[in-house]
């Protein structure tokens, strides 16, 4: 939800003064409020993670989870206030170390996976969807809790992002970036939906 806030473009100035125990994102100058994940979504990023973690053992390539800041850069920011763009995804994979500081990740990661919340849905499949593919990141994947799917969109030499591949919970996702990897879905949804009393 957007931060109610004076009308003026926010940079990544002002995120790095925000407090720590607010979770925020700035889409071109507007900031936005993140809600705290429910136990699902820990659940099936810690499970991405892991599997991704373990592979990545001794490469190059590295996996953060949130809270980790991606700014996007279009090539001329010089200093914090020139970025007016700045995602925290669930998950993120950076295979060139030079992208990373203090702060996270300062360029275009590899892989971004996000995991969809009822309050992200228009953010994940428009906002970010449409910023990552501008920005140019290879390959995008939308996870979906509820009917435990996941849409993963590869940038073509358009620079366009194709027609998503679809995988359901029983399935296992070879990455196109690490064609040698897998991801066994049946060991990242969580078999037991937390319902509310």
């Amino acid at each position: 939800m957007p931060v109610p806030q004076e009308e003026r473009q926010y940079t990544y100035a002002d995120y790095l003064a925000w407090p720590e125990d607010e979770r925020v994102e700035i889409i071109d100058g507007v900031p936005y409020l993140q809600v705290t994940p429910s136990p699902e979504h820990q659940e099936i990023s810690m499970n991405l993670s892991t599997q991704i973690s373990v592979y990545l053992k001794g490469k190059s390539c590295k996996v953060y989870a949130a809270p980790f800041s991606v700014r996007l850069t279009k090539g001329d920011e010089k200093k914090d206030e020139d970025f007016k763009i700045v995602f925290e995804p669930d998950i993120t994979v950076v295979c060139d170390k030079s992208k990373i500081d203090k702060q996270g990740c300062k360029g275009i990661p590899d892989w971004i996976i996000e995991i969809i919340s009822p309050t992200s849905i228009k953010h994940d499949r428009i906002t970010k969807f449409n910023h990552y593919e501008k920005a140019g990141v290879v390959e995008y994947w939308i996870v979906e809790p509820e009917g435990k799917l996941v849409s993963v969109f590869l940038l073509q030499s358009n620079g366009r992002y194709g027609r998503p591949e679809i995988y359901t919970e029983e399935e296992k996702i070879t990455v196109s970036i690490f064609p040698d990897l897998a991801l066994d879905l049946s060991a990242v949804f969580p078999s037991i939906l937390i319902t509310e009393l």
